[in-house]
C-alpha cells in the first residue's frame, strides 16, 4: 500500500508542477492576445473606426480565436490545479483535462502566430515583399517545436486514456 501512496504523491507533484507551467504560458498568451485586440492594425484614429477588410479581418479573427483558446486552456489548467487529486482522477478526469488543455494551448499558439503573420503582411506590404515569405515560414517554427516536444506526452496520455484498459470491465456495466 505504501508503494501506491508514493506513486500517488509523485503523480500529484508532477501534475501540479506541469499544469502550473502550462497555465503560466496560456496566461501569457491570453495577455498578449488581449492587448493585441486593442492595437488592431490600420485603425482610423479620427473616428475610431476599424476597417475589417483583408488582412485586418484575418488578424481580428485569429486574434479572437486565439484569445478564446488561450482562455479555455487557462481555465482547464486551473481546473486541474484545483482538482482533489484522488486516485481515480488519475485514470480519467485529469488526463482528459490535460489533453484538452494541451490542444487548446496549441490552437491558441496557432491562432496567435496566424494573427502575427497577418499583421506582418500588413506592415511590410509591398515594400519588403522578398522577406515576407521567409519570415512567415519562420513563424511556423515555434509550432513545430511545440508539437515535436509535447507529442510524446500527448501521445502517451491519449494512449493510456483512450486506448485499451488494463482493468477488466465489470460484467453488465456500460461505463
Amino acid at each position: 500500500m505504501t508503494n501506491h501512496e508514493k506513486l500517488l504523491e509523485n503523480g500529484q507533484k508532477w501534475v501540479k508542477d506541469t499544469t502550473d507551467k502550462y497555465m503560466l504560458i496560456s496566461t501569457l498568451i491570453t495577455t498578449v492576445l488581449f492587448a493585441a485586440a486593442f492595437a488592431t492594425p490600420e485603425t482610423n484614429n479620427d473616428s475610431n473606426i476599424v476597417r475589417l477588410k483583408g488582412y485586418v479581418l484575418v488578424f481580428t479573427i485569429f486574434d479572437g480565436l486565439g484569445l478564446f483558446f488561450s482562455v479555455a486552456a487557462t481555465l482547464l489548467f486551473l481546473a486541474i490545479l484545483t482538482s482533489p487529486y484522488e486516485l481515480l482522477d488519475f485514470l480519467d478526469s485529469l488526463p482528459k483535462k490535460i489533453i484538452m488543455g494541451l490542444f487548446s494551448l496549441f490552437l491558441s499558439l496557432v491562432c496567435m502566430l496566424m494573427a502575427f503573420a497577418a499583421t506582418l503582411t500588413l506592415v511590410l506590404d509591398k515594400t519588403m515583399e522578398q522577406v515576407l515569405i521567409p519570415i512567415i515560414l519562420l513563424t511556423s517554427f515555434p509550432l513545430t517545436l511545440f508539437g515535436v516536444l509535447q507529442h510524446p506526452l500527448l501521445f502517451q496520455m491519449m494512449k493510456s486514456t483512450y486506448g485499451p484498459s488494463i482493468f477488466p470491465r465489470a460484467i453488465g456495466s456500460e461505463a
